[in-house]
C-alpha cells in the first residue's frame, strides 16, 4: 500500500512539474489580393516593391518574401551567403551565373518555374517584363556585389 502511495505521488508531482506545452503554431494563409507590398531596400533596383510573407530576412531562420520587379530590371551580378530558392510566380526572369552580365549566358525561367542559387554562386538576373519573384531563404539575408568579400 505505501509503494501505492509513492507511485501516486510521486505521478502527480511529475504531472504538477511538466512544464507548460508550447503554443499551438499559427497557420499564416492568404491570398495573393491580400500581400502587402511595399518599397524594396536601396540594395534593391529602382522601382522594385518586396512583401514579407513569413519570418524576418534580418534575422536568423527561414523566411519568405515576394519581390515586385520592374519591366528591363538588371540586377548585375551578385552573391549570397546561404541558399536561395526562387519560384517565379509571374512574368520571365532570365538568370545567368558568372561575374560578368550577359544576357546570352542566361536560362529563361517563367510562372511555375522554380530554381536554386547555391550559397556563395556569383549570379545575375534579367528581367524583360514586369516579374514577381518568390524567395524562400534562411536569414538572414544578405545581397553582395561581386567582388565584396564574405
Amino acid at each position: 500500500m505505501k509503494r501505492a502511495a509513492a507511485i501516486a505521488l510521486l505521478s502527480l508531482s511529475l504531472v504538477y512539474a511538466a512544464p507548460d506545452p508550447a503554443p499551438a503554431p499559427t497557420p499564416i494563409q492568404f491570398s495573393s489580393a491580400a500581400v502587402d507590398w511595399q518599397d524594396a531596400p536601396p540594395s534593391m533596383p529602382p522601382g522594385t516593391q518586396m512583401a514579407i510573407l513569413e519570418g524576418d530576412p534580418k534575422k536568423e531562420g527561414i523566411f519568405t518574401l515576394r519581390l515586385k520587379l520592374p519591366a528591363g530590371t538588371k540586377i548585375p551580378p551578385h552573391w549570397h551567403p546561404r541558399d536561395e530558392r526562387v519560384t517565379i510566380m509571374t512574368g520571365r526572369v532570365l538568370v545567368g551565373f558568372g561575374d560578368t552580365f550577359d544576357p546570352l549566358k542566361t536560362r529563361t525561367f517563367i510562372a511555375g518555374g522554380f530554381y536554386v542559387n547555391p550559397a556563395n554562386s556569383h549570379h545575375f538576373l534579367w528581367v524583360p517584363v514586369q516579374s514577381e519573384l518568390q524567395l524562400t531563404c534562411v536569414g538572414p539575408w544578405e545581397l553582395h556585389a561581386v567582388g565584396d568579400k564574405p
